[in-house]
């Protein structure tokens, strides 16, 4: 729970005086210094794309990685190990609004999975605010998928409770708790044996995702103390969305893929799966957050003292692409889920005010994932704008400076080259977005592909549009107490998908 204090307060501050001090440092330097302004563009690119090239590498070790992951029979690996029947998976399914096809598609992919469903708890959460159109579906849903797992639970998650936000961590925990008192009063398994993933509700998994889930479960050390991420990839309607939305989506896949091949710095995002036990310890989720897969995390990390970590898993995890019916409505519903993301950094103030105070978590394990969010979401916020926009000013206001005329002269070649690298990366992950595709449906021409390909020139635009702004806007609202509200993206998907 947020405290309501001027101390905390001021920490939900600190990262707009940080971006926002950053972009007038590199107005002010263009204008009274820019031949210092010349230099710093200068070795600020130089430092961007010696990141770019080694996120490349860490890109395609990980798609090589999952390459190799999904060709293993994660059940027989399972079965070599006594204990895996001991285990059982309980499935959170927060909705709202969503329709009858996208949640019959995931409850379907979890009901055809290689892991015994007989040993699966699926809990589809529903919202009062929207409760006739989920009840429909959800007894519907019952009626059809009871028999198929070892239990089907639906909830109805009630409206206007104090100290909360509405939306999926007020949802999902609402839901944990009955799910709890089902596991005490009836159930009678104990939570060391129990794994819980909270899906997004149009989350299609793949067919081996619960083996390979029990298998790191059961191998890797002190496993209550760990969450497992899969890789998120938007193949549900990605060969329907708009070339904008399909860019931002396939961007957002390539980040989690380099973020997974350094585990010390791996938040959980979207769609991830965790021990039952670690849930209750921490009080399930906290209700009054817009960002609910990465502060379990931060709860966790935080209750445990810094002994939690997060363990990649290598298979991907399907979910829809913003598709809101036209090309119009889906760019608006874009921007705001971006804008849901970038509101990430409400992450920052929370582990600055409880890192702080837990005197029992080592100083070094304080600083990693501080720096992580905090660095990541300002770079994300003022890169793009730097590199495309402010990144000019010096070389403009310096020509009128008789002693930059070297420099000015020689800069835009160095710049020429770097950017010659940058075509490279993009053409590179052009190619890489082709290979995650889902197969081609019969109604679109060969010809899809190469468009496929030209979209990626586009990424600049999403950069800027659905990258640096919606972030620095998150940034800003979060600065100056204009809090964010939780909101669920409108999706469709066509029924043949």
């Amino acid at each position: 729970m947020k405290p309501q204090n001027k101390t905390y307060r001021f920490l939900e501050m600190v990262p707009g005086f940080v971006i926002w001090g950053i972009f007038i440092f590199c107005l002010a330097l263009s204008i009274f210094f820019p031949l210092g302004g010349v230099y710093f563009i200068i070795i600020f690119v130089i430092w961007w794309m010696i990141r770019i090239s080694y996120k490349l590498i860490f890109l395609f070790f990980s798609w090589r990685k999952m390459e190799k992951t999904k060709r293993i029979n994660w059940l027989d690996k399972c079965q070599e190990i006594n204990e895996w029947k001991r285990i059982y998976h309980v499935v959170f399914l927060p909705t709202y609004k969503e329709g009858r096809e996208i949640i019959f598609g995931t409850l379907t992919a979890i009901s055809n999975n290689a892991f015994p469903s007989n040993r699966i708890i699926v809990v589809l959460a529903g919202e009062e605010r929207d409760k006739e159109n989920f009840l429909s579906i959800a007894k519907e849903a019952e009626e059809e998928f009871k028999s198929k797992f070892f239990k089907f639970i639906y909830t109805v998650h009630p409206k206007n409770l104090p100290n909360e936000i509405s939306g999926k961590a007020s949802n999902a925990s609402y839901a944990g708790e009955i799910v709890k008192k089902i596991i005490d009063e009836e159930l009678k398994v104990p939570y060391e044996n129990i794994i819980s993933s909270c899906f997004d509700v149009d989350s299609v998994i793949h067919s081996q995702y619960f083996s390979y889930l029990t298998y790191l479960f059961l191998t890797v050390p002190n496993p209550a103390h760990c969450s497992f991420q899969p890789i998120a990839v938007f193949n549900n309607n990605i060969w329907e969305s708009p070339f904008l939305m399909r860019v931002v989506a396939r961007g957002t896949t390539f980040w989690l893929l380099t973020e997974m091949a350094r585990k010390e710095l791996l938040f959980t995002f979207s769609s991830h799966s965790m021990s039952f036990k670690a849930l209750v310890d921490v009080g399930f989720w906290d209700r009054d957050v817009v960002s609910d897969d990465s502060r379990i995390y931060l709860q966790c990390y935080n209750h445990y003292n810094g002994n939690y970590q997060v363990i990649p898993m290598y298979l991907p995890v399907s979910m829809d692409t913003v598709y809101a019916g036209n090309l119009k409505k889906s760019l608006i519903e874009q921007y705001k889920q971006m804008l849901r993301w970038g509101y990430g950094v409400e992450n920052v103030p929370y582990m600055l005010w409880y890192f702080i105070r837990n005197k029992k978590m080592p100083w070094i394990k304080k600083i990693g994932p501080l720096w992580t969010q905090f660095e990541g979401s300002c770079s994300w916020a003022t890169m793009p704008i730097i590199i495309t926009f402010i990144g000019y000013l010096p070389f403009i206001f310096a020509r009128f400076q008789e002693k930059s005329e070297a420099i000015i002269q020689n800069a835009p070649f160095v710049l020429e080259k770097l950017i010659n690298i940058t075509i490279l990366g993009l053409l590179l992950t052009a190619i890489l977005s082709i290979l995650l595709l889902p197969p081609k449906p019969g109604k679109y021409k060969i010809s899809k592909y190469f468009s496929m390909l030209l979209q990626w020139f586009f990424l600049p635009v999403t950069m800027i549009i659905y990258g640096a702004i919606p972030a620095t806007d998150a940034i800003t609202r979060l600065m100056l107490g204009k809090y964010l509200g939780f909101r669920v993206t409108e999706k469709k998907r066509s029924k043949a998908n």
